[in-house]
């Protein structure tokens, strides 16, 4: 059996830049997020910062990631629906090659969203005083959160009976930064909420990307951070794998 990731993860990037539309339209929805909290909300809102856009992008930066993983899940469907994932496992590659191309395939398509995203912040007055460590430590925390993600679309993509189904879970994803410290201070909230969003894993995340943005300095919080990470990337392969090698294996 051959590895055949990079061959196919070349073919489905291919594919991604014929149409970078798709990269766009991914886009539009956390910049437009971006434009009306900072334009619109961002007078009212007190987040103890006078550059609200520094405060937001991080939240932004998930919800884009977030938003682009459901791209993984329709492309999986797509495959598994076409007979086309039943054709690959007929040929003499690893098993394994063909959901890893997908998932790197989200990771570099993800990656590529999250610096047009960044750009428009720096349009929109985003400063940041992290140097290029700091700036590789929140590349490397986004990339986690996207693998994390994106196993876990995964597994939508292989089970779905449509294409609604396959794309719907991300919908809950995108809405849990807004009960986080994403837009605003947790210490904001009703005490109810405030615990929720104080232990759930995108204020952890949110929390130590700002701190590395913002002072070039994080404390103990991103261990939280990579823990939630890894946590759910181990779990989401774990099952994705399984589920896999039970409907095409």
């Amino acid at each position: 059996m051959k590895n055949k990731t990079g061959v196919l993860l070349g073919c489905l990037m291919r594919n991604i830049l014929r149409s970078p539309d798709t990269i766009l339209t991914v886009a539009i929805t956390p910049v437009m997020m971006m434009l009306l909290f900072v334009y619109v909300f961002g007078g009212a809102i007190q987040a103890g910062t006078d550059n609200y856009v520094n405060y937001l992008l991080p939240g932004i930066l998930l919800i884009t990631i977030a938003s682009g993983i459901a791209y993984t899940s329709l492309r999986l469907f797509t495959d598994v629906k076409s007979g086309l994932m039943a054709r690959f496992m007929t040929m003499p590659i690893k098993r394994s090659s063909v959901l890893w191309a997908h998932v790197l395939t989200s990771l570099v398509s993800n990656a590529l969203t999250v610096v047009v995203v960044i750009l428009v912040a720096l349009l929109m007055g985003f400063r940041s005083n992290a140097n290029i460590l700091d700036w590789l430590a929140v590349a490397g925390i986004l990339g986690l959160f996207t693998m994390a993600l994106t196993w876990l679309a995964v597994i939508p993509g292989l089970t779905a009976g449509s294409m609604e189904g396959a794309t719907a879970y991300s919908y809950p994803l995108i809405f849990l930064p807004f009960i986080s410290s994403a837009f605003v201070p947790t210490e904001t909230m009703p005490a109810v909420v405030r615990v929720f969003a104080e232990n759930q894993p995108v204020t952890s995340i949110v929390n130590s990307i700002r701190a590395l943005l913002e002072e070039g300095s994080v404390g103990n919080g991103i261990w939280t951070a990579l823990a939630w990470c890894i946590g759910i990337m181990i779990i989401s392969y774990f099952i994705a794998s399984k589920v896999f090698k039970r409907q095409l294996g």
